[in-house]
């Protein structure tokens, strides 16, 4: 059994205290990929570890392991060699590009090479359509790649290298990356200096400053507050909003806005604000305001006379057998089924 490291269990514990003391739940899925960055995959001792720290049964957590596909159930390559072969890509040729990858590496799907160092698989969709076909290794794109630009990235990694992937920051491995999405950062040098956008990414801003398309209100020269300026502002709404006077009561005690009462607006009108109101919308105490009753109710004779009918016209159902289900019927079949 795996003993997890003692710098893997001070990253859990810093993992849940992200949380609330009563959501600790929360931190499961974080735990997840620290154990996979240790293993290389979320192992029965993986599980077990969960469980143990957030004081949850291994059911619960194999629940979760097993649903999310970035969480693999066995041991998984330095590199996850994931190629699109949904139907995009596949019409632009992914089909072809993972064939080609599981005949020279002699693996197929969710299978390792001998080396241990690329494990195959072909993906649903990638998120990607335009830049298609495409591939990603441990989730960083290689976009419009044919068969033998594949062939050639994963030679490279097999031989030692970190091939630079069309956007994003430079490759590391899956145990690498694993405790990236457990929430720490990536400290190898110059790790996120590399990469950019690509060109059908930039291809819909350039249309926008072409044809002076912008986000009304937006302006781009706004700094980004940090994490204190932007407490330091919701601390001040907040002590604003508590300032404000309360809201004037009218006679009969209520708050509701003076607004037109509901019976002189449109059947349309009332008919939507019913079904998604709002701070405009008039309420039943609201000055001015007559509620829409409905016809008049039916007497009780008439009510009765309604119930009587419909059980008339509904009998009750028997004890007798359906019909068609009786002896002599069944022995005629049988006998016919004999000739």
């Amino acid at each position: 059994m795996t003993t997890f490291t003692e710098q893997t269990r001070e990253r859990a514990r810093e993992i849940i205290a992200r949380y609330p003391a009563d959501r600790s739940r929360s931190a499961l899925l974080p735990l997840l990929h620290l154990v996979q960055s240790e293993e290389g995959y979320v192992s029965p001792a993986g599980v077990e570890f969960c469980a143990d720290v957030l004081g949850l049964n291994k059911a619960q957590v194999g629940a979760v392991a097993t649903f999310y596909t970035m969480y693999k159930r066995r041991p998984t390559g330095d590199y996850l060699v994931s190629v699109c072969t949904n139907t995009m890509c596949n019409v632009l040729g992914g089909q072809e590009v993972y064939d080609t990858l599981a005949e020279h590496l002699g693996v197929g799907h969710d299978e390792t090479t001998a080396d241990g160092k690329v494990t195959l698989e072909h993906a649903e969709c990638l998120a990607a359509c335009d830049y298609g076909p495409v591939m990603t290794v441990n989730y960083d794109f290689f976009d419009g790649v044919d068969p033998q630009a594949a062939l050639g990235v994963v030679e490279e990694l097999r031989s030692g290298g970190r091939p630079m992937p069309t956007r994003g920051a430079r490759l590391c491995t899956l145990k690498e990356m694993a405790v990236q999405l457990a929430g720490f950062a990536d400290e190898r040098e110059g790790a996120v200096a590399d990469g950019g956008p690509g060109e059908p990414t930039l291809r819909g801003l350039r249309l926008a400053e072409q044809h002076g398309i912008s986000v009304p209100g937006y302006d781009p020269n706004t700094p980004i507050r940090s994490k204190a300026e932007a407490d330091a502002a919701a601390a001040r709404a907040k002590a604003a909003e508590q300032a404000k006077p309360a809201p004037a009561t009218t006679a009969n005690g209520s708050t509701a806005p003076d607004v037109k009462a509901p019976d002189a607006k449109s059947p349309e009108v009332r008919a939507a604000e019913t079904r998604q109101p709002d701070a405009r919308t008039a309420v039943p105490d609201a000055p001015g305001t007559r509620i829409p009753a409905d016809p008049t109710p039916p007497t009780p004779r008439d009510a009765r006379e309604a119930e009587a009918a419909g059980v008339a016209a509904n009998a009750p159902a028997g004890d007798g057998k359906p019909a068609g289900d009786e002896a002599g019927a069944q022995e005629r079949s049988l006998k016919e089924a004999q000739k």
